[in-house]
Order: C-alpha cells, then sequence, then structure tokens
C-alpha cells in the first residue's frame, strides 16, 4: 500500500516541461520556434540577466510565433527558452480601486501600495448581448454649461470629442471629471505624452476629480501591446462598477492612439496598408471596443466619452470618419473658437447628441432648435459686420441674431473651475431666448 501511493505521487512529477525558443527580433515582433503557442496566450522570455521578459502572442507563420513584450525588450538572445504562462493573468478589484492610477497590466504606479479587491477582474472587457442591453435613461449631468444645454447625453450613451492639438481638449475633460454626477469616473490617457499625464492628473483632473476616479496610464514610450491592453482594462473595470449597480463616466483619451497601437502591431505582423496606412483590422476593432461599453443587463449604467484627434484638423481622417459613425454623437472643438479665446471651443453647430431626444423636454428642445437657428443666422453675417456689409431691418430674424450673439457667446463660455448645473443651464437658455 506504502509503494502503491510512493508511485502514484512520483508519476504525478512532471519530468520536463516543453518550452519554445527564441529565434529572432524583428522591430518590436519576437519570434519563437518549437512549441505551439496560442493567439493571445501570455508567455515568458528569458534573459540574459536571469529575469523572464512577460510577452503575448499575437499571431503566427508555419512554425514561427510572433509575441510582442509588455516592457521595453533588452537582454535576449538567440535560442532562449520562451515559456507558456500557465493561464490569463487576473486582477482582484474593489472599491480600494478608487483614486489609484494603474498601468495596462493593473499594476499601481503611484507609489501607495498594491491594489487590494475582492472581485476577479478579467484584462478584457466583458461582451453584452445586444438584446439585453438596457436603453440609455436618464440624464448625464457633465456640469458643462454648452454640454448640458445644447447637446444634453444621456445615462449609457458613447459620444467622441474630435479635436486637434492645443484646443483645450484636456481642461475640457478635466472640468468633465470633476463636474459629471457619478460613483466612479474611470480616466484611460493612452499614448500621452509622459510630461502631460500628471499635468492631467493634477491640474486638469485635481485632488476633487480623483477622489472617485480610477486612471489607467500608458504614456506613449510604453509597447503598442501595452496601449492597447491599457485601453481594454479601462473598458474592463468601467464595466465592473456598471455591472455592480454603479453608474459609471469612461473617459478614453485618445481613441486615435488606440488606433494607431493597433496599426503598429498589425503593420509589424505584415498586413497590408489600406486607408491612409491603416490596415483593415483597424477598422474592426474599434467598433468591438466601442461596443464593450455602454449599458448592461442591470441597473447600472457605463456611459463613455471618446477622444479623437483629427490631426491637421481633418475632419475626413479615417479614424475620425469612423468614430463619427460607430458612437452616439460627436462634440467637436473649434481652433477658430480657442483662437478668439472662446473656451471651452465647443462648435455646437457642428456637433450633436443623438440620444437628446431620449432624455430631454419637449420644451427644452424646442429651445435648443431656436438657438441653433439664431447662431447659425448670426454665423451667415458673421464676416459683413466688421465691413459694414450688414444693414439692420432688413431681416428682424437676423437682427435679433445679431443682438442676442454676445449674451449666446457667453452663455456657451464656461470658467475652467466653474461649475453649470443641467437645471441652471436650461434655465439660463429659457432667459436668453425670453
Amino acid at each position: 500500500m506504502i509503494r502503491s501511493l510512493s508511485r502514484l505521487k512520483l508519476d504525478d512529477v512532471p519530468v520536463a516541461r516543453e518550452v519554445g525558443r527564441l529565434s529572432g527580433v524583428s522591430g518590436i515582433l519576437l519570434e519563437a520556434t518549437g512549441y505551439a503557442f496560442e493567439t493571445g496566450q501570455h508567455a515568458r522570455i528569458e534573459t540574459t540577466s536571469g529575469e523572464w521578459l512577460d510577452a503575448r502572442v499575437v499571431g503566427f507563420r508555419n512554425n514561427v510565433s510572433y509575441l510582442m513584450p509588455f516592457r521595453k525588450q533588452a537582454g535576449l538572445v538567440a535560442g532562449a527558452r520562451v515559456v507558456a504562462d500557465s493561464g490569463e493573468r487576473r486582477l482582484t478589484i474593489g472599491p480600494a480601486w478608487r483614486g489609484r492610477i494603474i498601468d495596462g497590466l493593473g499594476e499601481p504606479i503611484d507609489g501607495l501600495g498594491p491594489l487590494l479587491g475582492e472581485q476577479p477582474l478579467s484584462l478584457r472587457p466583458p461582451r453584452v448581448n445586444p438584446m439585453k442591453k438596457q436603453p440609455v435613461r436618464g440624464v448625464l449631468d457633465v456640469g458643462v454649461r454648452a454640454i448640458n444645454g445644447m447637446l444634453t447625453l444621456g445615462r449609457g450613451q458613447r459620444v467622441g470629442l474630435f479635436a486637434g492639438s492645443g484646443v483645450g481638449k484636456s481642461v475640457l475633460l478635466g472640468m468633465i471629471t470633476r463636474q459629471t454626477e457619478a460613483d466612479v469616473v474611470v480616466v484611460g490617457l493612452i499614448g500621452e505624452r509622459g510630461r502631460e499625464v500628471r499635468e492631467f492628473i493634477e491640474h486638469s483632473l485635481g485632488p476633487e476629480g480623483l477622489k472617485k476616479a480610477v486612471v489607467v496610464v500608458a504614456p506613449a514610450d510604453e509597447s503598442p501591446l501595452m496601449r492597447l491592453m491599457a485601453t481594454e482594462l479601462c473598458h474592463a473595470i468601467a464595466a465592473h462598477y456598471r455591472d455592480a449597480g454603479g453608474n459609471v463616466l469612461l473617459l478614453v483619451d485618445s481613441l486615435t492612439r488606440y488606433a494607431m497601437a493597433q496599426r503598429e502591431m498589425a503593420l509589424a505582423l505584415g498586413e497590408p496598408p489600406a486607408t491612409r496606412g491603416y490596415p483593415p483590422s483597424v477598422f474592426g476593432l474599434l467598433p468591438q471596443l466601442v461596443e464593450s461599453a455602454g449599458n448592461g443587463e442591470g441597473a447600472g449604467s457605463m456611459s463613455a466619452i471618446y477622444t479623437v484627434l483629427a490631426e491637421g484638423d481633418d475632419e475626413q481622417d479615417p479614424v475620425v470618419d469612423t468614430a463619427r459613425a460607430i458612437l452616439d454623437g460627436h462634440i467637436m472643438l473649434s481652433r477658430d473658437l480657442a483662437a478668439q479665446g472662446h473656451y471651452p471651443a465647443i462648435d455646437v453647430a457642428r456637433s450633436v447628441s443623438r440620444c437628446m431626444t431620449l432624455v430631454t423636454s419637449g420644451a427644452h428642445q424646442q429651445a435648443v432648435r431656436e438657438l441653433r437657428e439664431l447662431l447659425n443666422r448670426h454665423a451667415q453675417v458673421r464676416d459683413l459686420i466688421p465691413l459694414g456689409g450688414y444693414v439692420a431691418g432688413a431681416d428682424p430674424h437676423t437682427d435679433r441674431a445679431v443682438s442676442l450673439h454676445p449674451r449666446m457667446a457667453a452663455y456657451l463660455q464656461q470658467g475652467m473651475h466653474e461649475a453649470a448645473p443641467l437645471a441652471d443651464a436650461i434655465a439660463q437658455m429659457e432667459a436668453l431666448l425670453a
């Protein structure tokens, strides 16, 4: 009996472990042979220092598997061991995550100790059956007068913030983060300059905004894989709090950097470019990411705001065009308004909230239509006024638009630390049009 038990224990001990070998390094990709790795699987590569470099399998061709490291690669040699990880890395999340700053792997980078949690969290966002998703319901009060009054958002809506560089995008995001009525705000800073990360957290977000926020950071010097994982982790965290019954706001800055990271990976794998250097897979992944946001099956809500960079203020950029089609609205920031000192530089005439009619009253919608018409009439004669080409009295509606323009411009402007609740925004609009 004793011999039998001993023999069973010895048989259970593996005498060998299958490993792959590093056969090449090509740019950001690592090539491994000798083991059948699965796509999406995590693996570890031995370095000359004796440490292990974490990576993910992103593709294969014939007997060669392609891996992309999470961190900067160093100390790699031909023939180094490549070991398949035992399983997908999982995190545990809880209320203690609020106020913390983490990277794309879920590791804290704020020096405040380990992250504590009770519930398991996958690194990838869950998928929700579209027939079980709850519709957009209730107003999302973001505390910005131009948005609350003219582009009212609903809980569960996904909207794009389209902007070029230097038009006040980060300041507007900070205002929304601090003032939005949400239980949790998840902020993803993807592909930003390292200097801007701390500036956004300390100045735009501030201590007040950070208290209810979880910030996921993947600066521009991180690998494309880390930028992708950080974006997906943002959605996974937001979905967790949503499914727990909370009202969640997700801010991703920016969706364009996510697309660029996927472009780098796809081109490295040999996928041919299609539209302005973007491979077709990019435009397949963007809807998958966006569809993981929004409301779920329970009582919680998940609203999402994605910044989209219009490089050179080009609105026909393929990422801009795709984002406009798959989101539930877009908020355009104008460089001309920013040059005039008009902040936030929201061009309401070119912006739209597709869910506004679902969450606002008929009187509110009528007031918005009237104010839009007045802004459009003023825009038609704006260039004639300083030249003396506009003569009052020809059209009473245009005369009213010209006389009300200073008040309309003041209504659409707002200080960085000024709060504008929804009720006040509606009341001020009604007083303006009275």
